[in-house]
């Protein structure tokens, strides 16, 4: 099955880009990024901190079936333009992948799709392809589905 969510990561860079198009409006593209409890559903966990605003924050936590965390991130939110950008860091705490530069940039296709493209920027070109390695496609392949599934029945 194809993945909707493309990820493109050139040789030797120290960066990607992740696009993805959504069957939604593009406010509702961007409310699921903006709501906690709208966050919480799609990425499978529980925020514990989220400002929307410049020099905002947020901090996420995940945890297993027996309650145990198993992820913490956090970052700081440098812009919040509605409907259309968010700069933020994110780090995934405990972690040696260190701070990352995520660029969100949300588009208006028609009045019922909408596409997000996010620029990511890493320490180096050996720390994004130490977590490119890891299922990282397929995770966010499967939290866009469910971002899709779940904001979809907002309409």
């Amino acid at each position: 099955m194809e993945r909707k969510t493309k990820i493109n990561a050139e040789e030797g860079k120290q960066d990607l880009v992740i696009t993805r198009e959504f069957d939604l409006p593009l406010e509702l593209l961007f409310k699921a990024y903006e709501e906690a409890e709208i966050v919480e559903q799609w990425m499978g966990t529980k925020v514990l901190k989220l400002e929307n605003k410049q020099h905002g924050g947020y901090r996420f936590e995940t945890s297993d079936a027996k309650g145990n965390v198993v992820l913490r991130a956090n970052g700081t939110i440098h812009e919040f333009s509605p409907n259309q950008k968010i700069t933020r860091t994110f780090e995934m705490e405990n972690t040696s992948f260190g701070v990352q530069l995520e660029l969100l940039q949300f588009e208006k296709l028609t009045d019922d799709t909408s596409k997000l493209s996010i620029h990511v920027i890493y320490e180096s070109a050996a720390k994004r392809d130490q977590l490119l390695k890891l299922p990282f496609a397929q995770g966010i392949n499967m939290a866009h589905n469910r971002l899709q599934d779940i904001a979809g029945k907002l309409k």
